[in-house]
């Protein structure tokens, strides 16, 4: 009782922590999204958005091993086996290691090639196109050596460090965005000029304050073939499943390009930064659980974690249908109030966007849980093989003469169907009660406690 006291306790203030976090970096957001829009134009705005997605796709390897790199670093946390925590994180620095080298090849040449043959820019932007591409790869790659640090940070719960250092983040995008306004060279080009530069500062924070905090990040080469096989094949069934988000997302972007050019990007990427500048009232909250989940797990107290697995999809949903619901009903006057120029089909998007955001909101507790076990094959072909047909039912609607917000329709209808079987899924790999699952009220009358007061407490944090 004391020891899950202690965890709620814990829970709690990263959660406070990360949402006071989030407030600061939604506001600079939604200024530097203003900003930046009427800087650059609603088609070059749609070009940097559709070039960063390219790379964004070819990337696709390094989001199917984030998962596993989390995971596992979580697991062995969990379990208290220090030894074997360092082992873990060597490999995942190696493996990153080769995610970079393998991102930057295919991104000069099959997403070089791409770029010229296949999207919708203008010519007297292509140049620039370029320029932005390159520095994306460039971007990427400074991100994707950075996430063994990131994890490790979320997996010790030091959700201080991690809330601050965000917040040092917003900043810089602050003094970005103020260059970019009086800068006298070109904005798009000088707009993934100030990015990288961001991403470079804010991914050595990360790894400053691991090296400094965590010994096991304090890198010592290390290979264990078993291991790399291990982690590897993890991200295998992972790859499955990121690939099919990759392209429900930066796939269906492209091809929006291509069917109707930069200017309905511009509308994707608006919607995009509000329904992810939403998300976050439900992601921080989870990201708090998150660990909790894994660890749980690992130290066999199955009943505890089906208990944070419903709080978190619980109150995820109660989250963001307050915050939606509004959003949803008045898309046009916010997105007015906010941006002097509204992009074409971008309050349709939203609207849409949010629904699926809300279908999707209690999705990702059954994620961490599948994750925990480390049986993802079915998990991952299944749901993953559901989510790849968004892409080719989306070009057939469109090359039928369908709508732009024709694609998400798609997409929503998708993951209706998804959510469904990833409850049947999850069932039999953690005892999953689905009825209790979707109960919307748990009763905790029958909870003793040995003094009213610690009765209050574990009231108050269960419910956190």
């Amino acid at each position: 009782m004391i020891e899950t006291l202690s965890n709620n306790k814990r829970i709690a203030k990263n959660t406070i922590l990360l949402y006071f976090r989030m407030i600061f970096m939604m506001l600079v957001q939604f200024y530097t999204s203003r900003v930046v829009l009427n800087t650059l134009g609603v088609n070059d705005y749609g070009i940097y958005n559709v070039v960063a997605g390219v790379v964004a796709m070819l990337s696709f390897l390094n989001s199917a091993m984030t998962s596993s790199t989390q995971r596992y670093i979580t697991f062995e946390l969990g379990k208290g086996n220090m030894e074997r925590l360092c082992q873990v994180f060597s490999t995942s620095i190696n493996i990153h290691i080769v995610i970079s080298i393998f991102v930057v090849i295919l991104g000069e040449t099959v997403g070089l090639w791409f770029l010229y043959e296949k999207l919708v820019i203008p010519e007297t932007r292509m140049s620039d196109a370029i320029i932005v591409y390159h520095y994306s790869i460039f971007t990427t790659v400074i991100g994707i050596m950075s996430y063994p640090f990131n994890a490790d940070i979320v997996a010790h719960e030091k959700m201080s460090a991690f809330a601050y250092i965000s917040i040092l983040e917003a900043f810089l995008k602050l003094i970005a965005v103020a260059l970019l306004v009086f800068g006298n060279i070109d904005k798009l080009r000088l707009y993934a000029y100030l990015l990288a530069g961001v991403q470079f500062c804010i991914s050595l924070c990360y790894i400053v304050y691991c090296r400094k905090q965590f010994v096991e990040s304090r890198i010592e080469w290390y290979f264990e073939k078993t291991l790399f096989r291990e982690m590897l094949g993890f991200a295998g069934w992972n790859l499955w499943g990121n690939l099919a988000f990759i392209l429900m997302t930066q796939g269906v972007n492209m091809m929006l390009n291509m069917f109707f050019g930069p200017a309905v990007n511009a509308a994707r990427a608006i919607s995009v930064q509000v329904q992810n500048a939403i998300n976050q009232f439900s992601a921080n909250f989870q990201m708090a659980l998150n660990p909790q989940i894994t660890k749980t797990y690992a130290i066999g107290e199955i009943e505890e974690m089906h208990k944070l697995v419903y709080r978190s999809s619980k109150f995820t949903f109660l989250l963001l249908f307050i915050v939606c619901f509004p959003i949803f009903l008045e898309a046009s006057t916010i997105l007015k109030l906010w941006l002097k120029i509204v992009p074409d089909y971008t309050v349709i998007f939203l609207r849409i966007m949010i629904l699926i955001l809300l279908i999707d909101s209690t999705a990702n507790p059954l994620m961490v849980s599948a994750s925990a076990t480390g049986k993802i094959k079915v998990y991952q072909s299944v749901i993953g093989g559901l989510l790849l047909l968004i892409l080719p039912l989306s070009y057939i609607v469109l090359k039928f003469g369908g709508a732009p917000w024709a694609v998400f329709i798609v997409h929503i209808v998708i993951c209706i169907v998804a959510y469904l079987l990833r409850l049947f899924i999850i069932k039999p790999l953690i005892q999953l009660s689905i009825h209790k699952f979707t109960r919307f009220i748990e009763y905790i009358s029958k909870m003793k406690t040995t003094t009213k007061q610690m009765k209050i407490n574990v009231l108050f944090y269960s419910y956190l």
